[in-house]
């Protein structure tokens, strides 16, 4: 998915307008001359979508964080018109409103729908998204996290399944019980960076527990906190953004992904100041021999008053389990049960 590109806000914001004026310039000129980036004089930001005299106006009270209304506008340059008005009301959502005006852009070129149509749509799909923007970075424990689950994604699910069903089964960050999920086949990933090898923190009872009738993977991710490596959690979005952008509805599916995962590119400056080497990628078969705790291991239940659990494993002594150490020897299975 395309996004407003940073330099367009920086060339505007440098002068700003006075009064009720807006200082403007095209937000995407490749794509559409219709949206405008704007910002007014106390620096808010603007995506402005220009309106002829005869279609509709567009206004919208109910997304948080954005006022939207349809407006008779005068630009700095002395352009006066009809815009379609999104301002955003708060700077941590800047990111995101790059992300709406990216999406816009596409929209406007000539999909058939009116100006306001197209607005309505873009901003009833990301509304849900905007008031849980994440406010803070992701903690080093959830960088490596999501970093495992972006390189199952990129190295192994996409060359094995295709991107669009590779990005559907991404689950994990809407709150799924596992990472990536089909019927009948799970799989769970996970990252560390222990020195002691193979740890992983387990969250929770139902996390290893296979899909009801399905199989349970692990896969394991181990990297190394390394300045002279050249991986980073912002480089592996990238990858994986080139990847998905051959599929419009799968970039679009993997960017929410992304953000309900809490991660944000007003972010990745700081992230980039760590580089991962990855020491190795495992695939495992969570079979009756896989250590891990569930509801089955409490005869009697969770003892009264125990609500939740999270506990470690130690994988180092399980290479019996491992069924595929490189993406190559886990097609066919990823493919029949994924496919």
């Amino acid at each position: 998915m395309s996004t407003i590109d940073p330099g367009v806000w920086r060339q505007i914001e440098s002068s700003r307008p006075a009064g009720d004026e807006l200082i403007g310039r095209p937000a995407a000129p490749d794509a559409t001359p219709r949206l405008l980036a704007a910002v007014d004089s106390s620096g808010r930001r603007h995506l402005l979508v220009s309106l002829t005299p005869d279609e509709d106006a567009f206004g919208d009270a109910s997304s948080r964080g954005l006022t939207i209304a349809t407006e008779e506008l005068t630009l700095r340059a002395g352009e006066a018109g009809r815009y379609i008005n999104i301002a955003c009301e708060d700077v941590a959502g800047h990111p995101m409103l790059d992300l709406i005006g990216g999406e816009l852009a596409g929209r406007l070129t000539g999909d058939g729908s009116s100006p306001a149509e197209s607005v309505a749509r873009v901003l009833a799909k990301w509304r849900r998204f905007w008031g849980r923007l994440p406010q803070q970075l992701l903690s080093r424990e959830a960088q490596i996290g999501l970093y495992a689950e972006l390189w199952f994604l990129a190295y192994w699910l996409i060359p094995a399944v295709g991107i669009s069903n590779a990005v559907r089964r991404w689950r994990g960050p809407h709150g799924a019980r596992h990472d990536f999920e089909r019927p009948g086949l799970s799989v769970e990933c996970k990252g560390t960076a222990s020195t002691r090898g193979r740890i992983h923190q387990i969250n929770g009872l139902g996390q290893l527990e296979p899909p009801e009738g399905g199989r349970l993977l692990f896969f394991s991710l181990r990297v190394r906190d390394e300045a002279g490596a050249a991986n980073t959690l912002p480089l592996l979005c990238g990858i994986c953004r080139r990847l998905v952008s051959e599929d419009g509805d799968a970039e679009g599916l993997f960017d929410t992904a992304l953000i309900a995962a809490g991660y944000l590119a007003a972010h990745e400056q700081e992230y980039s100041k760590t580089h991962w080497r990855v020491l190795d990628e495992l695939l495992f078969d969570v079979a009756a021999d896989f250590p891990r705790i569930t509801v089955r291991s409490f005869a009697a239940g969770m003892p009264p008053g125990v609500e939740e659990l999270a506990y470690t494993i130690n994988l180092g002594t399980f290479d019996n389990l491992i069924i595929a150490r490189r993406a190559a020897e886990a097609t066919v299975i990823l493919r029949d049960a994924v496919g």
